[in-house]
């Protein structure tokens, strides 16, 4: 039986139990999916305890996606790199760390046309963003409030350059924007978007539609919900927890469309 749940906090808007369970129900299988309030005060001990149970697994959002890092697991090197895990899984007594969150970004820029692209933000999302992206472009502009992350940043790609910007840089200068940020952080910079043809991948979901990307599609621009991004990385971690092989077209569908009614 699977017994997983997400961890972080706050906790209690996340939609990931319902998109598991529902996933679980769909694919046959036995399984219950929660969500715990851990803090990354609290992780360790939460971990410890969990080392010495049945859990299968867990998901990680905020703020604990660096956590992992130090608490000795064996890290996918892809995590690694970017410095940021989404996905524990369960291996002997122990857990494999890694992130989900750079294979969503994998699949959703296959489906994308860009050439200059920029990421608002620097955590653990921008990261997984950045290290989609990496060798796909030339360079890649970050825009951020501080320099705080630069070092993680730079050292998230291997092939791609890297700039760093402030603010005020117009977003009307790419034809790919991924949005990386807390609700309303990105607000401001909705004024800068001109008549745009591209496209924006926005990692929030609620409140739907933020500022920003209710401005990119009043000017012509594709937007990619976050809803997408959330269902696109669930997909790993179902595979993973219910260690059985599905469609991801057909689950992706059905999820999606189960998940949009949840928010409505």
């Amino acid at each position: 039986m699977i017994k997983a749940a997400v961890l972080g906090s706050p906790i209690n808007h996340s939609l990931s139990p319902f998109i598991h369970n529902r996933a679980y129900e769909i694919l046959g299988v036995e399984g219950n999916y929660e969500r715990h309030e851990v803090t990354a005060e609290s992780f360790d001990s939460f971990i410890e305890l969990a080392r010495n149970s049945d859990w299968t697994g867990f998901s990680l959002t905020m703020p604990l996606k660096e956590a992992p890092l130090k608490a000795g697991f064996d890290v996918d090197s892809r995590a690694q790199t970017i410095q940021s895990v989404n996905t524990l899984v369960r291996t002997g007594d122990s857990f494999r760390a890694l992130s989900t969150d750079v294979l969503a970004f994998d699949r959703i820029l296959q489906n994308i046309s860009y050439h200059r692209v920029a990421i608002i933000g620097g955590g653990g999302t921008a990261r997984a963003a950045l290290g989609a992206l990496d060798g796909t472009v030339d360079q890649v502009t970050m825009l951020q409030r501080g320099s705080n992350r630069n070092s993680q940043l730079v050292a998230a790609v291997s092939q791609s350059e890297i700039v760093f910007a402030d603010l005020s840089t117009p977003l009307s200068d790419f034809d790919l924007v991924i949005s990386a940020t807390p609700a309303g952080a990105s607000d401001s910079l909705a004024s800068s978007i001109a008549g745009h043809a591209g496209t924006l991948i926005e990692s929030l979901y609620k409140p739907w539609p933020t500022v920003l990307a209710s401005a990119w599609e009043q000017r012509g621009g594709h937007v990619i919900h976050g809803l997408d991004l959330l269902v696109e990385q669930a997909l790993d971690q179902i595979h993973l927890f219910a260690n059985t092989g599905f469609d991801y077209t057909s689950m992706r569908s059905q999820l999606l469309a189960e998940v949009t009614k949840q928010i409505q």
